[in-house]
């Protein structure tokens, strides 16, 4: 009997919109190895591997290319799988045990919040290296635990940015998070996220890069209980609200697709 793997799309309520991520339940632990090359296979920004430990789940994120230490929209699919196939009631908490410590998930009506922990950018003077890379001049460069974070002048140029990802691969960091002021009454920012060196050079909806976005446009803003836009192709929708060192991520999630691995 094959392994059961499930594609989800985070941060929409739509198919084919958000991010796509696989999720895999395991019923006993599995190789690093095989782990990277079942990512590979499924070739999404994200794919996710459960298995039950303790009171909640180990949870591990793989690329196409490399594990990372934190990831949003993966961490929503697996919640909603946990509740969709009947693991969890829709009144458990979802308890993730990973490399960023315990993440929580709770089901609130159609949107699922998550605990994740803040990492906020510190400003750091104009790096050239990046503002080649972007092809823009930002108003604001800071760094976080992971990113790079630059502030443009517009949502125009945040949608308009065509980045080289040959240069962006050589930045010491594993992405760079571009935002600016929304212009539209929807949400509250926009933002893109380029992560080449870790396989994806667009990723459609960034959860972790959020714990960063979220305290920072708190400030800017001077207002908790934001919405952000990823103007991606795919694009997504994200509502943080900030907590000490905590950042409460909210998103809705579909599955698109059940299948097997032989």
């Amino acid at each position: 009997m094959g392994i059961a793997i499930t594609q989800v799309d985070s941060f929409t309520d739509t198919p084919f919109g958000g991010n796509p991520a696989a999720v895999c339940l395991l019923d006993q632990p599995r190789p690093e190895r095989w782990m990277q090359l079942v990512a590979r296979e499924m070739n999404l920004s994200e794919t996710a591997f459960l298995i039950r430990y303790g009171d909640g789940f180990d949870l591990r994120w793989f690329t196409p290319t490399t594990e990372v230490d934190l990831c949003g929209h993966a961490t929503l699919a697996s919640a909603h799988v946990l509740w969709e196939q009947g693991h969890l009631r829709p009144d458990q908490t979802a308890s993730f045990h990973t490399r960023s410590g315990l993440l929580e998930a709770t089901k609130e009506g159609a949107w699922i919040e998550m605990d994740f922990p803040s990492t906020p950018a510190e400003p750091v003077s104009g790096i050239e290296e990046l503002e080649s890379a972007l092809g823009a001049k930002p108003s604001f460069t800071g760094q976080s635990k992971f990113d790079y974070l630059v502030e443009l002048s517009s949502e125009d140029e945040v949608r308009a940015l065509q980045p080289d990802f040959a240069k962006l691969r050589r930045l010491t960091v594993r992405g760079v998070i571009a935002t600016s002021r929304s212009s539209n009454a929807g949400y509250d920012f926009v933002s893109r996220f380029f992560a080449p060196a870790a396989g994806i050079d667009e990723d459609p909806v960034t959860g972790s890069a959020h714990c960063c976005l979220a305290p920072y446009w708190k400030v800017r803003l001077g207002r908790d209980n934001l919405t952000g836009y990823q103007a991606s192709a795919r694009g997504g929708y994200v509502r943080t609200r900030c907590g000490g060192d905590r950042v409460i991520l909210s998103g809705q999630a579909v599955t698109v697709l059940r299948a097997e691995l032989l």
